[in-house]
């Protein structure tokens, strides 16, 4: 499982394109009534990105790899890791579930979640085994008190009070996430809508969702470009400084 965990995480930035892509695999539809499917995919996603968002406001975990292989420069107690070992996974398997419900797929939500969960199962064991590696008893201890998945929402109003929150943090570090989920979301809703009703739809209400990928990418666009620039400011800083 630890092999096959590092495997998985060498190539994890291809796994959110490639569990969209598979959204729109021809599949029998769940149900004709795709209102209901909209509003609780909407929700459960939205759920999984608070994870996130909360997660990465509060102490974000700097465990992205280095050479394209596990590694962290600390071990992370604090925040939503003192109620659950991998928040942002937990984050990212809501999104991935409410895209499965917003897909109305029964393949995706009987084949492609369960895959998805089972990927990140490997990817936490291959992590833990490097972190038990590096902070021996230390990792065991905090085992022993913080579940692997389910959060443990005690003392959490304590921890959301208690911290100061980074909301520019937030916003640099998640917006990409943010706006390729809400892209995945508007195309797979038309699609479903196409499917259902017809292209009749489509044609009547283009230019919403015309409109919506536009304001998503406008503020895409508008948020890398503050953040380049903030970026180029500190680099000129040091070389000043150098």
């Amino acid at each position: 499982m630890v092999k096959l965990g590092n495997f998985f995480f060498r190539h994890r930035n291809y796994l959110f394109p490639f569990f969209y892509a598979m959204m729109f695999v021809p599949s029998p539809r769940v149900t004709t009534d795709y209102k209901i499917m909209l509003l609780l995919g909407f929700l459960v996603v939205l759920i999984g990105q608070g994870i996130r968002f909360t997660t990465i406001g509060l102490a974000y975990i700097v465990r992205g790899g280095r050479n394209r292989r596990i590694y962290a420069d600390g071990l992370v107690t604090e925040g939503l890791f003192s109620h659950c070992r991998n928040p942002m996974y937990v984050g990212n398997i809501l999104m991935i579930l409410g895209m499965g419900i917003l897909s109305n797929s029964y393949f995706y939500l009987l084949v492609m979640v369960p895959f998805f969960v089972f990927v990140y199962q490997a990817i936490v064991r291959a992590e833990e085994n490097y972190l038990r590696g590096q902070y021996g008893d230390s990792f065991d201890e905090y085992c022993l008190h913080v579940n692997r998945w389910i959060p443990n929402f005690k003392g959490l109003g304590e921890t959301l009070s208690g911290q100061k929150f980074d909301f520019k943090k937030m916003i640099y570090k998640e917006y990409n996430t943010t706006y390729v989920w809400i892209c995945g979301a508007i195309l797979v809703t038309l699609y479903n809508f196409y499917l259902i009703i017809g292209k009749e739809y489509y044609l009547e209400n283009r230019l919403a969702f015309l409109g919506g990928f536009a304001i998503a990418t406008l503020g895409y666009f508008t948020i890398r470009f503050f953040k380049k620039k903030e970026q180029r400011l500190k680099r000129l800083e040091k070389e000043k400084l150098a």
